[in-house]
């Protein structure tokens, strides 16, 4: 789980460990498994209408694209603990929302970072929003944020705990 501010993502230990394993692969046999691939497609003989050279450079730019976001967001990170089970809404926290107080249109969300969540469940950072509005709020408060239409949007919180990724 993450938690963005402005220059600086919290992870939990558990998020820190797999985001360095994933670059250590990046780093280490990915990369040479994309060079070995190029290196092969280049003896087949001419570059401009081989497509599986193209193929292995555009792999590979898009290996060193995600290394370098790795990278640059493990410098940042500080390692933390999962936000307390408080009901108070936070970055990590899983919270769910009642839109004009209606109960039967609801939605839930993880509350921070898409960096290290899997698709199961939806994200919105602590910047959006929705987020920013319905920060420091607690089950049973209600918070107005602005769509992006320009219209404004109220909602109530009906719970928030920490996520269980």
């Amino acid at each position: 789980m993450t938690q963005t501010s402005e220059s600086v993502t919290w992870l939990t230990q558990e998020a820190h460990d797999q985001l360095k394993a994933e670059l250590e692969h990046l780093s280490g046999p990915a990369r040479d498994e994309i060079v070995a691939k190029i290196e092969e497609a280049r003896q087949e003989g001419d570059l401009k209408e081989n497509a599986g050279y193209h193929a292995a450079r555009e792999d590979q730019g898009k290996l060193e694209l995600r290394i370098r976001q790795l990278t640059q967001l493990l410098q940042h990170a500080k390692v933390g603990e999962a936000p307390a089970d408080n009901g108070v809404v936070a970055p990590g926290m899983v919270v769910t929302i009642a839109f004009d107080g209606d109960p039967d249109d609801t939605m839930t969300f993880l509350l921070g970072s898409r960096e290290y969540v899997s698709s199961e469940i939806d994200v919105y950072s602590p910047q959006s929003p929705l987020g920013s509005a319905v920060s420091g709020k607690r089950a049973g408060n209600e918070a107005t944020y602005e769509m992006p239409n320009g219209k404004k949007a109220s909602v109530k919180i009906l719970g928030a705990k920490p996520y269980q990724g």
